[in-house]
């Protein structure tokens, strides 16, 4: 099997299965997004490492270009990949703490009560622990098994040693910022890691201001191989994000939820949600 990640088709990018469905692109890009968030924010409150956050949501990309938001939502899908990223990293996760957590994040995004904690037992426990495991399988089944992710960190952190930037703590800090939010966009399932490492040190040393080599001939991205159209692509998905707002609340976040939003607009005018 090849090492390298596993990227989406150019059919897939023009009409993924989503829209093929009915489901608006600014549907689609913010229920990823928020997905993704779900998922950051979940590992977090588990104390996982940020590489098995970072594996969850890029095998979560991957996921809804293989499958459609109206058969799968974003919660089941997320806690699935991170149940089973925690087991590839090697820092396995509690189900049960882990649906609990998923619970209480949904429940403050709705603005509902989270002082009494899900009862693991409850009628609630049960179906969201079957929604993990029969994620976790639907995931391995869509993705062919290959669940293979190669993470751009270490690469950022080399290509910053080899411009001289590896002391500038603020150089380095923003990208690693920019590495972690742009796993809430496709990029990590449309570009291959050198391309993302050189967008996010681009984007920080602009936000710093600093002038990174670039003659004709020896521009700096050169170096990794990289194209520069790629990578401003790239840093263009990453700055979209800051200029969305998720209206959380509202987003329908469940399969049957998905279903509701379609019929609502079936036989009416293209609108957003």
């Amino acid at each position: 099997m090849s090492l390298h990640n596993p990227l989406a088709s150019l059919e897939q990018l023009e009409t993924t299965v989503s829209r093929k469905d009915g489901i608006s692109e600014d549907l689609e890009e913010d229920l990823r997004n928020y997905g993704a968030e779900l998922i950051q924010s979940a590992g977090i409150l588990l104390k996982l490492p940020q590489v098995a956050m970072a594996t969850a949501q890029v095998l979560f990309q991957r996921f809804f270009y293989m499958a459609s938001l109206k058969d799968f939502g974003i919660v089941e899908i997320g806690m699935g990949a991170l149940f089973l990223s925690s087991k590839l990293e090697e820092c396995v996760v509690r189900m049960t703490y882990l649906i609990t957590v998923y619970d209480m994040l949904i429940r403050r995004s709705r603005n509902e009560s989270t002082e009494i904690p899900l009862d693991a037992f409850s009628q609630r426990g049960y179906e969201l622990k079957n929604m993990v495991i029969a994620a976790e399988m639907q995931i391995l089944r869509r993705l062919g098994f290959n669940v293979h992710v190669q993470l751009p960190y270490n690469l950022m952190v080399n290509y910053l040693r080899i411009l001289g930037l590896e002391d500038d703590e603020r150089v380095a800090k923003r990208a690693w910022n920019y590495l972690n939010d742009g796993l809430r966009t496709n990029i990590y399932a449309t570009h291959e890691p050198p391309t993302i490492a050189c967008a996010c040190i681009w984007l920080a040393c602009r936000d710093e201001q600093i002038k990174l080599p670039c003659t004709v001939g020896q521009e700096w991205w050169l170096l990794f191989d990289v194209d520069f159209i790629n990578f401003k692509n790239v840093a263009g998905h990453i700055k979209r994000l800051y200029y969305r707002k998720l209206d959380k609340p509202n987003l329908p976040i469940y399969k049957e939820e998905v279903e509701k939003w379609l019929n609502k607009r079936r036989g009416k005018p293209r609108m957003n949600y």
